[in-house]
C-alpha cells in the first residue's frame, strides 16, 4: 500500500449528508454528479409513486425519485431547502443517472471506515436494508444509504426504461 492509500484510508471515504424528514443520511460522494434547486418536474404516467417525473438536464433527461415516498417517510410539501441531488451509477453494466429529491444538503464529510459500523437492524425510520452502515461524529449519528440497495432490481430496470425512452425521444427531436 503506498503513501496515498494510507491518506485516503486514514481521511475515510467521502459522503454527501443530506435531510430527510429532519433525519440525516449520506450517501457516498462518488455516486453525486451535481446538485440543484428543485426545477419543475414533468410528470410521468404508469410509473412506481415514487418516481414523480423527469427534468432535463443540459438536454439529459432523467427520472427523479421522492426520497420521502421511497423510504416511506410521512410526505409533506417541499420547504425552500430541497433539491435535487443527481447521481450516477453502474447498474448490470448500465450506466444509470437519476435525480432525488431530498429536504436539504449538509456537507461533505470523510468518514474514517472504523467510524462506520454495519448493525443488523437500526433503529431508523427506514429499512434496514437500505442502510450500508452508521457513524457517529460529532455526537451525531450519520446513517448511510446504500443507494443500491434502495431501489429493487425491477425498479432499476424502470428507471433504465425512461432513460431509455427518454433518449430515444431526444434523438427523434434532434433528427
Amino acid at each position: 500500500m503506498d503513501y496515498k492509500d494510507k491518506r485516503q484510508i486514514n481521511r475515510g471515504r467521502k459522503f454527501l449528508s443530506f435531510f430527510i424528514c429532519a433525519e440525516e443520511y449520506c450517501i457516498a460522494i462518488d455516486y453525486v454528479k451535481e446538485i440543484m434547486g428543485l426545477p419543475e418536474i414533468t410528470r410521468l404516467p404508469q410509473t412506481p409513486d415514487f418516481i414523480i417525473g423527469v427534468i432535463n438536464l443540459r438536454g439529459v433527461i432523467m427520472p427523479v425519485i421522492d426520497m420521502r415516498k421511497k423510504l416511506n417517510l410521512p410526505w409533506e410539501s417541499y420547504g425552500p431547502k430541497a433539491c435535487v441531488i443527481v447521481i450516477e451509477f453502474d447498474f448490470e453494466g448500465t450506466e444509470t443517472r437519476m435525480g432525488i429529491i431530498v429536504d436539504e444538503t449538509n456537507e461533505v464529510v470523510a468518514i474514517p471506515a472504523e467510524l462506520i459500523s454495519r448493525i443488523p437492524y437500526v433503529n431508523s425510520k427506514i429499512r434496514s436494508e437500505y442502510i450500508e452502515g452508521i457513524a457517529e461524529m460529532d455526537e451525531k449519528i450519520k446513517i448511510i444509504l446504500d443507494i443500491s440497495k434502495v431501489l429493487k432490481d425491477e425498479e432499476f430496470v424502470e428507471i433504465n426504461k425512461i432513460n431509455r425512452k427518454m433518449e430515444t425521444e431526444k434523438e427523434m427531436i434532434d433528427e
